[in-house]
């Protein structure tokens, strides 16, 4: 990696990191380029060198903070003896995380940043490859996908071979779950009801839990098309 390339990252960490601090002090929706720059300590016009805009750099900032999620997941899926159990303990721990911080997981897979959020977190697992450093070689996959359908599909797919989803129900079943957990996400993000991440998280799994129970059993009369 060349000068210019070290010095372009670590000019987008000191903005990433005042972006963080102020999201976990303040929140997300009090983050301005103003307070990023006065906390990085460089004036605003400096951030347009490396963010097009302010939808952008909280994208990023967000995407760092989903490392506690990543970090902790390998520990979490290994209390799992079987596919199943596995499966589920990933989607729990994604509960957990999301709900804890639905402003978040909102900005990574719901919010508009004016286009490109495939490639904005491809440029920035590029730049901060260290930040899945902690998720083993079959998981890495997942997360590299931006899209929440194909990101399911990889972590049923375990699921799938061992018999525990018919592949014609696949596509149904993770469309099921995925629904499941961003009509919470809806709900805690704008506490429509007064749910701790906990509450949240356990209604939310009493749910996959019956839908992959039934994964078999479900009979789908029609095709999925997210174009």
């Amino acid at each position: 990696m060349d000068k210019k390339a070290i010095q372009t990252i670590r000019m987008m960490r000191y903005f990433i990191d005042a972006t963080v601090q102020i999201i976990e002090e303040e929140g997300i929706e009090n983050v301005t380029i103003r307070k990023v720059s006065d906390l990085a300590g460089y004036n605003s016009a400096t951030i347009y060198n490396y963010f097009s805009e302010l939808s952008h750099l909280i994208f990023y900032s967000s995407l760092k903070i989903l490392r506690k999620y990543t970090s902790s997941l390998p520990a979490y899926m290994a209390k799992g003896s079987n596919p199943q159990e596995r499966f589920l303990l990933m989607w729990e721990c994604f509960c957990r995380y999301s709900f804890a911080e639905p402003h978040i997981y909102h900005a990574i897979f719901s919010s508009d940043v004016g286009g490109g959020s495939k490639e904005l977190m491809d440029e920035y697992y590029d730049q901060f490859p260290d930040d899945l450093d902690d998720l083993p070689p079959d998981l890495k996959p997942m997360f590299l996908e931006f899209d929440m359908t194909t990101r399911e599909r990889i972590a049923m797919e375990e699921c799938i071979q061992a018999g525990y989803i018919k592949e014609e129900n696949a596509e149904h079943v993770q469309e099921m779950i995925k629904l499941t957990w961003q009509g919470m996400l809806t709900l805690v993000l704008n506490r429509r009801y007064d749910y701790s991440w906990e509450k949240a998280t356990e209604i939310t799994m009493t749910y996959i839990k019956e839908i992959l129970k039934n994964a078999n059993s479900f009979s789908f009369e029609f095709t999925l098309d997210h174009r």
